[in-house]
């Protein structure tokens, strides 16, 4: 069957729609129907095979082409939802309820009204949905999000100096842990490898895979091996440029730092360097 990737918003989710027989492009504005109700998404690539095997859940068609009417009447909502974050966070400050207002989305039809936003706890927003819904007379839902999504609605300068990854090219989010840093070798300190977001960089994701590779074919911290001068422990390892520091057992207080191919060892293609686990801070 024929589908496409359909995404509802800059550097958003990308959903998967049957094409339903329109002749659709990348760019193209389109009507789907989700569980949030009508909204006008749009194209992204061109439409491809998919197999019934691949996916995960029923397959929804696109309901048909979005019309200039239906692109005025996204555009009118989006001029909207600024006034409705506005609105939100003077309730909020009202009802002393501690969350940060992030966003707002109408549906196309603007039966329903989401509004997102971000608290450290569970909180009781009834009055709030309540005085909300005396403005707007439409279905209200509030939905509370990550530190994550809340750091990309804002944007800002990363640690390396550039415009943070999550609001320039990432789609969906990813799990980082702490595993991830110590193959790496990097610092554990929080301040040096949290984001704007508080939580872990995205981009120690980035290299995972090929430290995770490299670390295969090389010893780990402890590890005893066979050098030119006798057998040693190792004290430290650089995977990427291939060396590590080494104290020799039999001679006292000799240290070395050496070429990972001047030292024998055992090489494993059956080292588990598992990332999924409980440190992660996502």
């Amino acid at each position: 069957m024929k589908a496409i990737r359909v995404t509802f918003k800059s550097l958003g989710k990308r959903y998967f729609f049957g094409t339903a027989g329109y002749d659709v492009k990348d760019g193209d504005s389109v009507i789907v129907n989700t569980v949030r109700g009508t909204e006008l998404g749009v194209c992204v690539g061109n439409p491809f095979d998919l197999e019934e095997k691949d996916l995960t859940s029923e397959l929804k068609d696109i309901v048909r082409m979005a019309t200039e009417k239906d692109k005025e009447q996204y555009q009118k909502n989006k001029l909207e939802e600024p006034k409705v974050v506005e609105h939100t966070k003077i309730f909020a400050k009202e009802l002393e309820l501690p969350i940060k207002v992030l966003e707002a989305e109408y549906t196309l039809d603007k039966s329903k009204l989401i509004i997102y936003f971000e608290s450290e706890n569970r909180v009781d927003f009834r009055e709030l949905v309540k005085k909300i819904a005396e403005i707007y007379h439409t279905r209200i839902e509030l939905r509370q999000v990550g530190s994550r999504d809340g750091a990309k609605v804002f944007g800002g300068i990363g640690p390396c100096g550039l415009i943070v990854c999550c609001k320039t090219f990432i789609t969906e989010f990813e799990n980082v842990s702490v595993k991830m840093a110590k193959n790496q070798n990097l610092s554990l300190n929080p301040v040096k490898i949290s984001g704007n977001c508080g939580k872990l960089l995205c981009c120690i994701n980035y290299e995972n895979e090929l430290y995770k590779e490299l670390r295969r074919f090389a010893p780990d911290i402890g590890d005893i091996v066979k050098t030119a001068d006798g057998p040693a422990k190792v004290l430290s390892c650089d995977v990427l440029n291939r060396n590590c520091k080494v104290k020799y057992l039999e001679e006292d207080n000799k240290f070395a730092y050496l070429k990972l191919e001047d030292v024998e060892f055992v090489r494993s293609m059956d080292k588990h360097k598992d990332d999924d686990d409980a440190d992660s801070l996502q």
